[in-house]
């Protein structure tokens, strides 16, 4: 398997970011993990409310502080994931949110790189003194449900999202 790693975004990595999001968002998706990158045409925007987001001094007050990584393939450096990490949990997170979101653009899924990137971000949360993370999913999403188990993730509840939709709860222990 390709080795991946997690690098914070920059704008070293502008027309990547770019091409990422164009290629979900054209897939009909929302940006999960992606810190907001659904909503900023401009690159360097983005970067600076990720930059916003990632201090409790200066983040949002309907907001958590969080980090941002982007996935790349060591290989070709090619942006292939997203993952976000949410450093604590409010209601609205606890109840569907979790400390975790990530996704794999389209033309690279089905390569095992979720559950790789997954437990990179579980690295980090390590790092960040987390030690119980709950991740979460829509309850179709069957490659989702089956990359937060493949990473330990224990089954807790389902619970409806703010649209209705059930939402699987999963909470993974970090050693």
């Amino acid at each position: 398997m390709d080795e991946l790693f997690l690098i914070a975004p920059s704008m070293a990595y502008e027309r990547q970011i770019r091409a990422y999001r164009a290629e979900i968002l054209a897939d009909g998706e929302g940006v999960d993990g992606g810190g907001g990158l659904d909503a900023f045409e401009d690159v360097a925007d983005w970067l600076a409310y990720l930059a916003l987001k990632s201090s409790p001094d200066t983040c949002p007050a309907d907001r958590v502080p969080d980090s941002t990584y982007l996935c790349v393939r060591r290989a070709d450096n090619r942006v292939v994931g997203i993952a976000n990490i949410r450093h604590t949990l409010n209601d609205l997170l606890l109840q569907w949110g979790g400390h975790v979101g990530y996704s794999i653009r389209p033309d690279e899924r089905g390569k095992g790189y979720a559950k790789q990137q997954l437990r990179l971000t579980l690295d980090k949360c390590r790092g960040l003194g987390l030690t119980r993370v709950l991740v979460t999913c829509d309850e179709t999403n069957q490659r989702s449900r089956r990359t937060i188990e493949g990473c330990g993730g224990q089954y807790e509840d389902s619970r409806p999202d703010s649209d209705g939709m059930p939402t699987r709860r999963y909470w993974i222990d970090i050693p």
